[in-house]
């Protein structure tokens, strides 16, 4: 591991320490206020159908406002994009706060919601961005570009795990009010400081070249030969697999969004309701390790190959599921599943790193993200209602379709595992030439 560890250490140069502090710390809300809303709905209005209705319409603003901001990010650039973002939705998760407490009623409850997941500023999909855009600046090889991204990936998937921790811990000591305010200061404090860290200049805004040539104005000096201008990369045509890998990150999201359903199930089957966030947490700890572990992967090994063995592992240790009927057993078992989540998940961001036109990295990045929230959204209200009439295997068996299924989509995409300076279009190249 040493090579890895080196790898890693060159990462945290490229953007300085402070940065994946308040990357991570910017991130809590987002993992924070799916589960907090729930709990503090629930509690004011002693409704489950509500809570489940504000939850999944703060997830719906999340999946359609993603890329959106992404997109809004790679035209105007991420510092006056997330600073707007962090604030509006601080705001919006303060009004929710204070909607709930007031019992206001559904309807109202479930649009400020909405206006909630809209407005969450995507710091994970920009730090990415940014990281890579960092390591390309500092011409670093496609290994520390992939290590950056196993990074990344890694810091999701800390926070996945905090953030649900830190709205059980205040739900139980005071109110899931206090988690939810706590998330609404984090959005404005650390999404600020996100913003404003120096390296939001990493990346230049498309929107400036589009800007009218004046006399006196030269090239553009920090542009590399050979490449287009951003603002034709931004209008270039998104390769055919790019839209599979977004198919296969929402199939992930939808295997999250079973095993949440079938875990909750079992353990309320098994009378110890209150293990289902540890067992998932477990899980998600899992991950996080195979994510760090990916940069010991020889380079040699492709990310088209990387992308079926990730499937083919989702198939293999999803199936165990079927068959759980213990406590112990089912955190062996979803311990075991977690090692294949991050690869899955991060090879598919390098993939998209790889084959995207550089103008729309932002919006790319953030859309894969979105996915797996809409995928584990509409996997939860389906997968749930199955748990309930047919019990926890139910649940598990959709997870194994949605493993199922990716692997079909990894077998039957053809994507390319290029350098990528290879694949952004040269000059004089017809926009979307890039396959």
């Amino acid at each position: 591991m040493t090579a890895a560890t080196a790898a890693f250490r060159r990462v945290l140069t490229l953007g300085g320490p402070l940065l994946p502090v308040v990357s991570v710390l910017g991130r809590l809300p987002t993992a924070m206020c799916q589960f907090g809303s729930l709990l503090l709905v629930a509690e004011t209005s002693g409704s489950l159908a509500t809570a489940g209705l504000v939850g999944g319409a703060l997830a719906a603003g999340q999946t359609a406002g993603g890329p959106l901001l992404g997109r809004l990010a790679d035209r105007h650039g991420q510092r006056p994009v997330v600073l707007a973002a962090c604030w509006f939705d601080a705001l919006a998760v303060t009004a929710l706060v204070l909607a709930a407490l007031a019992r206001t009623g559904a309807l109202p409850l479930a649009l400020i919601a909405l206006l909630a997941g809209a407005g969450v500023p995507q710091i994970g999909p920009l730090a990415r961005t940014r990281l890579v855009a960092l390591a390309r600046r500092a011409r670093a090889d496609d290994r520390l570009v992939h290590t950056a991204l196993s990074f990344e990936g890694t810091l999701d998937e800390v926070s996945f795990v905090l953030g649900p921790a830190l709205v059980g811990l205040s739900a139980t000591v005071a109110h899931p009010a206090v988690a939810l305010a706590l998330a609404a200061l984090l959005l404005a404090v650390c999404g600020s400081a996100f913003a404003l860290h120096p390296t939001a200049a990493a990346l230049r805004p498309t929107g400036e070249a589009l800007r009218p040539t004046g006399a006196g104005s030269g090239p553009d000096p920090d542009r590399p030969r050979g490449r287009r201008p951003a603002a034709r990369s931004a209008r270039a045509r998104m390769p055919r697999a790019v839209h599979a890998m977004r198919a296969s990150m929402a199939l992930q999201g939808a295997l999250f969004g079973a095993c949440q359903s079938g875990i909750t199930a079992l353990t309320a089957d098994l009378h110890r309701p209150a293990q289902a966030g540890l067992v998932y947490a477990a899980m998600g700890v899992m991950s996080a390790v195979a994510g760090l572990s990916l940069a010991a992967v020889p380079a040699r090994i492709g990310l088209p190959v990387r992308w079926r063995a990730a499937a083919v592992a989702l198939i293999a240790l999803s199936v165990p599921l079927l068959f759980v009927r213990s406590l112990g057993a089912l955190y062996l078992a979803v311990v075991v599943l977690g090692a294949a989540f991050a690869p899955h998940l991060i090879t598919l961001f390098g993939l998209t790193e790889r084959l995207v036109p550089a103008g729309r990295l932002a919006e790319s990045m953030a859309f894969l993200t979105s996915a797996v929230v809409g995928g584990q959204a509409l996997s939860l209200a389906a997968s749930g209602r199955l748990a309930e009439a047919h019990g926890p295997s139910a649940a598990f068996a959709v997870a194994v379709g949605a493993a199922v299924l990716i692997l079909g989509l990894a077998l039957t995409t053809r994507a390319t595992d290029r350098p990528a300076a290879a694949i952004r279009p040269a000059a004089g190249a017809p926009a979307g030439s890039v396959r």
